[in-house]
């Protein structure tokens, strides 16, 4: 029997008696029959946190280490830059595992879904808990697929840090941005990690200057490479000036030498390091006015006689204000870097302490999460994070508490500390209300069962699915009585019905995938209805009038005015039932049955006979509202994506040709490495099918990217045309 586990995390401080509970992430779904941990066939799993050999420590240290020494980081990154291959290394020298996984065999760690074995991707969120030297480590590795996107952004509201990983001959990528944009809003301190240093085309400068340019932040060189590509071999500390030389003949990476950097053996390299390290003084210093103290009043005249240790905690500083970044570097794949990227997490990012949160959470069954294992423990400290079972009315984003006066005594307490400190986004609120931003679902198909009888089966799996993944959205097709799914792109839809096959045992048909459009309207209009009914003894009787206009301003849901003519008292009854009235005419538009967005409803008349109830209220203003959206002059808005097409040079002008018959805007043409990057907009509609047709021109070699960025009114040739497509006239 399967159940629902949840990711909780653990806020550090306590509010009188007040216990909360920060729901995140996602949720996997594991029997209970294996709450210990399992051993997955071709996989050697070492101890788990805590056990050393043999002997094990304290119990109290296992499950709740000090909270100074806890670290909870995500890894995020652009598809393929190497996120799951670099925790998988992680895991492997930090002992959890006994040999190293690999994405093409199919047996990582936290790619435990059978999806993500197949297709080499990773599509959910997953943790492991580890330790490395006296820290405890809780590590999510989030997707990188933009179909997949809200995934990073519900890890990254709970965590404390995170490692930013890049390909190194492509630099910053298309979903770098926007996972960097996700880090930004959350604000959550982060190191960058620039991997496949061995590839061909790997440049450290240029990968370095593309987030400074495209990023706009402040990278801190902690480390140079010692060589590029095929003459990758090892990097420099910057801040201890030492060098780490991996063992050619060692085949996991273990084995590997720290030197310090002597004017003998390496005069060339220490001379670079050297003044990479005094210019990284010089940068922290103008952060940093401790640290710029420090250095003016002791080390001025010479900062090589600056401690290591001094210019460490100034970066840590630092990377927690946010202020700049640190750089290091290395190739996961080659099992180069990977120990130096632990040990910059535990010295550079924040413990859960020093970050500012507000809540403790109390809940009664835990497990500690170890990818699709887990162990049940007894209790959790704060700064910790785990899974908890059995919550079956919860969903991603929802803040538990202990009872409702709990919550009131906890808004109070939250809005009294933002007066404090002078309402700076009242962070305290913040935390405490926090949802998540769930994007709107820009592609659509119709499901139906094997048979009417599996419907409910169907249901219910659909039911379960939406709860784990709120960006996938269900309805009823009013006028066909079909199910229909609403996701973020073809892989997330074909994820879906992947995973209703082989988690629910369901073999569903899908309907042809189509785009989501919205429609809106061009002018203002009136209209009046009136509804009359006599149901038993009772006569409903309501009039309406209303007016629909456009607005300039971009809104999903429509702006809803009252004319000063309708009396308060009537509104105060009614106002309910006309709000729900107006929402309800405005998810199907008169042209395809779209959602209507940009538009303002104002109620100009409203006359309703005693007796009345509030349903027939809302049904007149529905049905009065659909009337006026008819009488006006009506437009087609389609999904406009940013698109990021990364190409070799001798395949550049069939790929432009191409973006040219699919309507494509091309913005500009960039240069990396050997590659071009032609970044442009591209209508939905004209790129379904797209990732085959560009295998096909560039014979496999590119890649790319899309975004949605805005919804666009269609040109009038294309609207007709797309209406007599509908309407079965072409």
């Amino acid at each position: 029997m399967l159940s629902n586990l949840r990711i909780c995390a653990v806020s550090h401080q306590t509010i009188s008696s007040v216990h909360i509970n920060n729901i995140c992430c996602y949720k996997v779904r594991a029997s209970l029959k294996r709450l210990k941990p399992h051993v997955p066939l071709g996989r050697n799993y070492s101890s788990l946190p805590g056990l050393i050999g043999n002997d094990i420590k304290s119990l109290h240290s296992i499950i709740n280490p000090p909270i100074a020494k806890i670290r909870n980081i995500g890894i995020m990154a652009h598809i393929d830059a190497g996120k799951t291959t670099t925790t998988e290394r992680i895991l492997y020298y930090s002992g959890y595992t006994r040999s190293l996984g690999d994405v093409d065999d199919g047996d990582t760690v936290t790619d435990f879904m059978a999806q993500e074995r197949e297709r080499g991707i990773t599509i959910q969120s997953a943790a492991v808990t580890f330790d490395w030297k006296g820290y405890r480590v809780n590590l999510i590795d989030t997707p990188g697929h933009v179909d997949f996107t809200l995934e990073v952004e519900r890890c990254l509201r709970v965590l404390d840090g995170a490692v930013a990983i890049f390909d190194a001959s492509a630099g910053v990528e298309a979903q770098t941005l926007t996972v960097w944009r996700q880090a930004d809003k959350h604000n959550i301190p982060r190191i960058c990690f620039l991997n496949k240093m061995d590839k061909t085309g790997a440049s450290f400068k240029y990968a370095v200057e593309s987030i400074r340019e495209k990023l706009k932040a402040k990278p801190l060189l902690l480390q140079l490479p010692i060589g590029e590509a095929k003459t990758f071999k090892g990097v420099v500390d910057v801040v201890t000036k030492e060098k780490l030389l991996w063992n050619s003949n060692s085949n996991d990476g273990k084995d590997f030498e720290r030197k310090p950097l002597l004017e003998i053996s390496d005069p060339e390299l220490l001379k670079e390091t050297t003044e990479a390290r005094n210019a990284l003084i010089e940068q922290v210093a103008d952060l940093d006015d401790e640290f710029a103290d420090l250095v003016l009043e002791e080390f001025s005249e010479n900062f090589d006689l600056l401690p290591a240790e001094k210019l460490q905690t100034a970066i840590h500083r630092v990377t927690l204000a946010q202020t700049a970044v640190p750089v290091l570097c290395g190739s996961a794949l080659k099992n180069k870097g990977i120990q130096p990227l632990l040990d910059a997490v535990t010295v550079y990012l924040p413990s859960p302490e020093e970050r500012n949160y507000e809540f403790l959470e109390r809940i009664s069954r835990l497990l500690l999460p170890f990818a699709d294992q887990h162990v049940e423990i007894p209790s959790l400290t704060a700064g910790n994070i785990a899974l908890t079972v059995g919550l079956k009315h919860t969903a991603t984003g929802d803040t538990i508490v202990s009872s409702k006066s709990s919550a009131l005594a906890a808004a109070r307490r939250a809005e009294r500390e933002g007066e404090k400190k002078h309402r700076q986004n009242n962070e305290a609120e913040r935390v405490l209300l926090a949802g998540v931003e769930i994007p709107e679902p820009v592609f659509f198909c119709t499901i139906e069962p094997p048979s009417v009888s599996k419907q409910p089966d169907l249901e219910h799996a659909l039911k379960c699915l939406q709860r784990e993944d709120p960006s996938l959205k269900v309805r009823l097709d009013p006028d066909s009585g079909q199910t229909v799914l609403c996701g973020m792109g073809e892989l997330h839809i074909e994820i879906i019905h992947d995973r209703i096959k082989r988690e629910y045992g369901l073999e569903t048909y899908l309907g042809p995938l189509q785009v989501a459009y919205r429609e809106t309207i061009l002018n203002s209009v009136r209209a009046t209805d009136t509804l009359d009914r006599t149901l038993g003894d009772k006569r409903h009787l309501v009039t309406v009038e209303v007016e629909a206009r456009p607005i300039e301003t971009s809104s999903v849901t429509p702006v809803i005015e009252y004319a000063e003519s309708i009396s308060e008292g009537l509104l105060k009854v009614s106002k309910e039932a006309i709000e729900s009235g107006i929402h309800s005419a405005c998810l199907q538009g008169p042209l395809l049955g779209s959602p209507v967005q940009d538009v303002a409803i104002t109620l100009y008349s409203l006359t309703v006979h005693p007796g009345t109830s509030t349903t027939m209220i809302s049904a007149c203003v529905s049905r009065c509202v659909q009337k006026a959206l008819k009488k006006a002059d009506k437009q087609v808005l389609e999904p406009l994506m940013n698109l990021e097409v990364t190409v070799a040079r001798d395949y550049l002008s069939p790929v432009l040709a191409d973006l040219a018959q699919r309507r494509g805007n091309i913005q500009e043409i960039q240069t990396r490495q050997d590659n071009k990057v032609v970044i442009g907009f591209v209508p939905l509609a004209d790129i379904m099918g797209y990732s085959t047709v560009l295998r096909t021109l560039t014979s496999g070699s590119a890649t790319f990217a899309l975004e949605l960025s805005t919804y666009q009114a269609m040109n009038s040739q294309d609207q007709n045309t797309l209406l007599n497509r509908r309407s079965g006239l072409t």
